[in-house]
């Protein structure tokens, strides 16, 4: 089953629906889906690498706009749907002082955590809800996301066809590798930040 869905998950890469299909999880993970787009982003660069940097650009401009609508919520609609989709993901407890750090590192907050497997959705969520300045908090997404996609995009360009080929051989463990790196993200925001 695995196998076929990687199958799949490569042959979506040259359907013509592939773009959008990047774009829609791309933007909304940084608002409220679980997945990274790293899911569809590694395949699909690694099926036509001479993509990977425009795949990663698709990736950042939607992160980017994906994250003015975790700020809306987080601005407009934190009591309801901020809350219900923080306490979702079990971190309702640190957001206060995850909301006063802002005040004093809300630029490193934002630029770090943006290169990292850490849900962007927290972030974007709680610069709404602690009124980070909206402009700077686009600017700063749009540089570290774009940034983390095009690193994401130079090593698949670079190291794809070794890459492609311990996919291939070794499925089962590369699913591992990406479910700790999916589940690390949440478990660093939980335990450590």
């Amino acid at each position: 089953m695995l196998r076929r869905l990687y199958a799949w998950t490569l042959s979506l890469a040259a359907g013509k629906h592939a773009d959008r299909a990047l774009f829609g999880v791309a933007f909304a993970e940084a608002s409220f889906f679980p997945l990274p787009p790293d899911i569809l982003l590694v395949p699909m660069t690694i099926a036509r690498p001479e993509r990977g940097y425009y795949l990663a650009l698709l990736c950042g401009l939607a992160s980017t706009m994906g994250g003015a609508l975790g700020y809306a919520i987080g601005a407009l609609l934190y009591d309801s749907v901020g809350l219900w989709i923080i306490n979702l993901y079990g971190y309702g407890d640190k957001m206060e002082a995850f909301r006063e750090t802002y005040a004093h590192y809300g630029l490193w907050i934002i630029l770090l955590k943006g290169l990292t497997p850490i849900p962007y959705k927290l972030v974007t969520i709680t610069s709404g809800f602690a009124g980070y300045n909206f402009f700077l908090f686009m600017a700063l997404s749009a540089v570290s996301r774009t940034l983390r996609f095009l690193v994401v995009g130079w090593l698949l360009k670079r190291y794809g066809e070794p890459v492609r080929e311990f996919i291939e051989k070794r499925l089962e463990l590369a699913t591992i590798i990406l479910l700790v790196f999916v589940v690390g993200g949440f478990v660093v925001v939980k335990y450590v930040v």
